[in-house]
């Protein structure tokens, strides 16, 4: 991307603005500058309709209820929880509930920008999963600890041949469920936990 993420933030989820339309209660978490992309969780209450975002892509992951179809050109594609959907957001997408709420993560990107991709994986308690500049991580479920701000060991000589290591700056702090961490470089963040995180990547365009 040729706009980096700020650097290293937790965005907390009741901190969100919101907004309300249509069927829909829209959390905005995160934009690029000028609005060039724009993450959002969507609580979609009752069968309606997603707004067109003409020449961008959208990218929608359920993260909480059992499945959402979609339908536009008289298709339907239906989702299931935790497994990403890319799709032209040129035209607008109905929206249908057979099995009731649902929360996505809605991602929209111009796709001669920006690419972004989603995935869903499983936080350790002893493996740290680190977040990169040009990387939002969601906490979807579960819990996880955050540590930032620096580099984790510093070595030290103490004498000839003999070294020890230290801490550098680097603060924990609690995240809990749909909180975001912003990524960044070259100390990126770190999550660990259990539950499931959904990381998003903003990169640049494929090139033919």
């Amino acid at each position: 991307m040729t706009d980096p993420l700020p650097h290293p933030v937790l965005l907390r989820a009741g901190d969100l603005p919101v907004t309300r339309a249509g069927g829909r209660t829209v959390r905005r978490i995160a934009a690029g500058p000028d609005g060039a992309w724009l993450l959002s969780l969507l609580d979609l209450e009752r069968p309606g309709t997603l707004p067109a975002a003409a020449g961008a892509e959208r990218v929608l992951t359920v993260v909480d209820g059992e499945l959402l179809v979609l339908g536009t050109g008289g298709r339907e594609q239906a989702l299931e929880r935790h497994r990403p959907f890319r799709g032209p957001a040129d035209e607008p997408v109905d929206v249908a509930l057979p099995t009731g709420p649902v929360r996505a993560l809605e991602v929209l990107a111009p796709r001669e920008a920006v690419r972004a991709h989603v995935v869903v994986l499983e936080l350790s308690p002893k493996r740290p999963h680190p977040v990169f500049a040009d990387q939002l991580a969601v906490l979807l479920s579960g819990r996880a600890v955050l540590t930032a701000g620096g580099a984790a060991e510093q070595s030290t000589e103490t004498a000839p041949g003999e070294t020890t290591a230290r801490t550098t700056g680097r603060t924990t702090e609690d995240v809990g469920v749909l909180d975001t961490v912003r990524g960044g470089e070259p100390d990126a963040p770190e999550l660990t936990g259990r539950g499931f995180l959904a990381v998003v990547s903003l990169d640049p365009p494929v090139q033919d």
